[in-house]
């Protein structure tokens, strides 16, 4: 059995999921939740995530080909909705929200843990890829989802690994750090929507 194209596909997931890069957002945007709280948010993040990529790795095109949403204009949005929450993170507008409101009023794990930084539009487009090199081979098709909830479950691992970094940092460490991420996650969300309006002038020449 040739082993290697499910090691590259599980490369290619985890490279574009990034569960190493998302674990230090995960304490930033739970900041203040008890362990079990935050527990439930990275169960019900990692699970509505993996429901996502498995949906559009099983009908990704004809979902939005069904709505006439082309991948670019998908990934432009998701670049946007990212911006937003950059936004919300380098003026502490989440934290003060959360001293005024209910902790569960500002559940993270939908948006923007869920997507766009778990089932993005990368992860979304790589899973049609993925699926679509075998289109018909339900062995195949399985095995891609098999290879996505592997990385799924290593991001609610490195999730769960978070509170280490933010009991070692520290308030301020966490609030410099908060920061910091706020402007990754601002480029972040640029590049996103660079990506789209690039694919866009591709597809539509």
């Amino acid at each position: 059995m040739d082993l290697a194209p499910y090691i590259t596909a599980f490369v290619t997931l985890f490279v574009v999921i990034d569960p190493v890069g998302l674990a230090p957002l995960f304490p930033a945007l739970t900041q203040g939740m008890d362990a079990r709280a935050r527990r439930a948010i990275a169960l019900r993040a990692c699970a509505i995530g993996a429901g996502l990529l498995t949906l559009f790795g099983l009908a990704g095109e004809a979902v939005l080909g069904f709505v006439g949403i082309s991948m670019p204009a998908f990934r432009i949005a998701g670049g946007i909705l990212l911006f937003l929450t950059a936004l919300d993170m380098l003026f502490e507008r989440r934290t003060r929200r959360r001293g005024d409101r209910h902790a569960d009023a500002d559940d993270p794990s939908v948006f923007p843990l869920a997507t766009p930084l778990i089932a993005g539009p990368g992860a979304m487009a790589t899973m049609i890829l993925l699926t679509g090199q075998n289109a018909g081979d339900w062995g195949w098709i399985a095995a891609m989802h098999g290879v996505m909830f592997a990385v799924i479950a290593l991001t609610f691992l490195f999730f769960m690994a978070a509170g280490l970094l933010e009991r070692a940092l520290g308030p301020t460490g966490i609030n410099v750090v908060t920061r910091l991420l706020g402007m990754l996650l601002a480029a972040l969300s640029v590049q996103f929507v660079l990506d789209g309006l690039s694919a866009f002038e591709l597809t539509s020449r």
